[in-house]
């Protein structure tokens, strides 16, 4: 017997919303809102760009930004982060996308407005946005700045419904305007381009390292997978002292994973002996492979009571029970992080000097960097320099 759980992709675009923003949206689509709520919503023009279907096609595109209110920061965005649900979104994979569509959540820019009630930013600050914008802020997740899990619903970055009743839209553009809550610093002297891929690749497999704790040196840490992500929670497991090994089916990235990223060990799955040679010899693994693959192999490699967290996106997880029942091991999954930890992520790379790998493109090669990065032909991060490219 097996336990199988089928993989319809939990959608990090939540259509439950408050029901301040549903009203909101109704009297929009209506045209019953005040002339001080047009106000509040009318903004400066934006240049972004934008898929119009579901070819998942970039191309220039003029919108309006709302305008600051006296909590908001507006920041010239000048570099952006490409993460793979660009692409999913874009592209419609999942049924909701809300064309046009400008993606974009891992955004690192410059402040150049703030609101009356602004306390924490100054204009000129070097400042980062990441995959949500609001949430209701009330219940207990958002209590905690786990605002991602707020129970309601946080407000994502791009293809989502804010409570003006407007389509969120992402990085790839001039500009953006955001809640003061839903801002970060920059720590001072941290490259912006190497800082937006934090913002979404990094703190989607920091989050769960500290909920499990694991940043104990001394630990051992499995990842599977050697992309976006893989390569940073590689980087995070050395910085936190952990033994860190990888796991792949591509023998072409040994050399990256020991000599490039630091990794103590390299396995390739497909290689039985070598996996078994390693039974129990695990706290934690992070699983970032989207593709389909068994997990019963690398179940047997956790310790008693070890977790494996799921990140990618199989189409289904199966696993036989005794995989679990035998050593009490768990699988868990994860979202990207909270406010108080994507603060104390960006502070702890900078301390412990701890960068993504990426490739900087201008935004005029953005569909062909989506093509590369279905194809997987990227080491490891695409961050675009919107300053430089965006006319």
């Amino acid at each position: 017997m097996t336990l199988s759980i089928n993989s319809r992709r939990p959608r990090p675009y939540h259509s439950q919303s408050t029901g301040g923003r549903r009203e909101r949206a109704e009297s929009l689509a209506h045209g019953h809102y005040s002339i001080e709520m047009d106000k509040e919503i009318k903004g400066e023009d934006c240049l972004g760009w934008a898929a119009r279907d579901p070819s998942g096609k970039l191309s220039p595109y003029n919108f309006t930004r709302r305008a600051p209110r006296c909590d908001d920061v507006s920041l010239k965005i000048t570099h952006c982060g490409v993460c793979y649900a660009d692409i999913l979104w874009g592209r419609n994979r999942f049924g909701d996308a809300k064309y046009p569509l400008v993606p974009g959540h891992e955004i690192a820019g410059v402040v150049k407005e703030i609101g009356s009630d602004v306390a924490n930013f100054k204009v000129g600050d070097h400042v980062a946005v990441g995959t949500f914008v609001e949430s209701c802020r009330d219940c207990e997740y958002c209590i905690e700045q786990r605002e991602v899990l707020c129970s309601k619903g946080a407000t994502h970055t791009f293809n989502d419904l804010d409570k003006y009743g407007m389509i969120t839209k992402g990085g790839y553009s001039g500009h953006i305007v955001v809640s003061e809550r839903f801002c970060y610093k920059i720590p001072e002297g941290y490259p912006p381009a190497m800082a937006a891929p934090l913002l979404c690749a990094g703190i989607t497999v920091y989050t769960p390292m500290i909920r499990h704790k694991m940043n104990q040196p001394g630990k051992s840490l499995g990842v599977i997978g050697l992309g976006g992500l893989g390569h940073l929670a590689v980087k995070f497991g050395k910085a936190f002292g952990l033994k860190v090994t990888v796991f792949s089916t591509s023998a072409s990235k040994k050399t990256e994973a020991l000599e490039l990223l630091g990794a103590d060990k390299f396995v390739l799955s497909s290689e039985k002996q070598e996996m078994e040679s390693l039974a129990n010899t695990l706290d934690f693994i992070i699983d970032v492979a989207s593709g389909d693959h068994d997990f019963d192999p690398y179940m047997a490699l956790l310790k008693a009571c070890g977790v494996l967290v799921l990140v990618g996106a199989p189409s289904e997880v199966r696993v036989q029970p005794r995989s679990l029942l035998i050593g009490a091991k768990s699988i868990a999954g994860t979202a990207t992080g909270g406010t108080k930890d994507t603060k104390e992520m960006l502070e702890f790379c900078a301390a412990k000097k701890i960068y993504p790998e990426i490739e900087v493109i201008d935004i005029q090669y953005i569909n062909e960097a989506h093509e590369r990065l279905i194809n997987r032909d990227i080491k490891y991060r695409f961050v675009i320099d919107i300053e430089k490219s965006l006319k």
